[in-house]
């Protein structure tokens, strides 16, 4: 059996239904993992669970809340029969230049990025520790960017967050270690990919005059990019796998780049 396999694993995936998370989710179920999708859009979620065929499900799920949080992880305990990996994967990026930013959009990416990311080590870690829902250890995969680890213009607050879910990574593995929980939490950091919100962000980056167009907005991320090209969702879909397999067994509190080297 590859190390890769994750059969018989029951997974909760965050944001869920379209983009890196849906792609996440369909990768995760390909190596053989029990998915449920956690998502505000609950129709797509369904539509997603649907495709991935029997033993998947969805559950509605608002990261900013403690009581949607409690049910989905619940829902997903009963659906699933335990979870034994969490990926916190759902976010927000507003653009803004620091001259500009709205208290609102600030607020809205702290909620989403940093709140709904330490929401869901919260509930994650209560669920697989000893005593808990499940109480077998497993594993717990955050998603940062490469925004932790760059300077790019325009996107502040959003790579303030990111670089807060990198350390809430590291604290919530420490943590796990020294209580006993017998989970493992790591982080990844992608690349830009040209999902909705990676296409949304070239054209806002046009918008606010950082760049004369999306295209050359783009050319830019690929130029600091020695790989050479944008990123694929498969390219970030597979690092979760990864860290979620005990391929990255003795893998623990660390952050992945999967960003073709532009965080080097």
């Amino acid at each position: 059996m590859s190390a890769f396999d994750l059969t018989g694993r029951r997974v909760l995936v965050t944001g869920g239904a379209q983009g890196l998370g849906e792609g996440m989710a369909r990768a995760l179920a390909a190596a053989g993992a029990s998915v449920v999708i956690g998502d505000l859009q609950t129709e797509r979620a369904a539509s997603v669970a649907a495709e991935l065929g029997a033993g998947h499900g969805s559950v509605h799920l608002d990261v900013t809340s403690e009581d949607s949080w409690s049910a989905a992880v619940d829902a997903t305990v009963t659906q699933l029969g335990g979870l034994d990996v969490l990926v916190n994967n759902a976010g927000v990026e507003i653009t803004g230049l620091l001259t500009e930013i709205s208290v609102d959009d600030v607020r809205r990416q702290l909620d989403v990025n940093v709140l709904g990311t330490a929401l869901g080590l919260k509930h994650g870690l209560r669920a697989m520790r000893p005593g808990g829902a499940t109480g077998a250890g497993g594993a717990i995969v955050n998603v940062a960017s490469v925004a932790a680890t760059i300077a790019f213009p325009g996107i502040a607050i959003y790579s303030a967050t990111k670089s807060a879910i990198d350390r809430m990574t590291r604290v919530a593995a420490m943590e796990s270690g020294k209580l006993g929980y017998g989970v493992r939490v790591n982080c990844i950091y992608p690349g830009l990919v040209p999902t909705e919100m990676g296409t949304g962000l070239a054209v806002d980056m046009a918008k606010i005059g950082l760049f004369e167009s999306p295209e050359q907005a783009v050319e830019a991320v690929v130029g600091l990019t020695p790989s050479g090209r944008l990123g694929e969702v498969r390219d970030m879909a597979d690092g979760v796998v990864f860290l979620a397999s005990d391929a990255a067994r003795f893998v623990n509190g660390a952050g992945l780049p999967v960003d073709g080297g532009m965080g080097m």
